[in-house]
């Protein structure tokens, strides 16, 4: 049974990477674009193509997508939930009318985003899509 069960388990991992890395590649320059353009709602304008990789993503790198992800939705949503632009958005001039929870959210949201935990996440999918992919998730 084990020896039916082996090669099964073999290709759908393979094909699972096959995927990934089609993905990583489909999306590479786009992705490249938006966070080479160094605009404050990069990470942001991205989001849909890290929903995309993550979907996508091989069992052994789940929790970096999800660290990556869930970061930035959570900016995403304070923003929003804030009524600001994102790509307008000043920290340190915020928008009038801005109450004090609203901004402290955010910059907690954006704190979050710009932890250790989150940064090493997405080195680590970079470093996993060089090794595994051959392909950096960027240019």
């Amino acid at each position: 049974m084990a020896a039916l069960l082996l090669p099964l388990l073999l290709t759908g991992c393979g094909s699972d990477r096959d995927t990934y890395c089609s993905a990583v590649k489909d999306h590479q320059q786009e992705l490249s674009d938006l966070v080479g353009s160094g605009g404050p709602d990069a990470l942001l304008e991205a989001l849909d193509i890290f929903e995309d990789l993550q979907d996508k993503a091989p069992g052994d790198i789940t929790d970096e997508w999800q660290q990556l992800v869930t970061s930035i939705q959570g900016l995403q949503k304070a923003l929003e939930d804030a009524g600001v632009d994102p790509a307008t958005y000043d920290r340190d001039h915020p928008p009038s009318g801005l109450s004090a929870d609203d901004k402290a959210r955010v910059d907690a949201a954006a704190k979050a985003l710009g932890s250790g935990t989150t940064l090493r996440a997405l080195q680590d999918l970079d470093q996993q899509a060089r090794d595994v992919c051959k392909t950096p998730l960027t240019l």
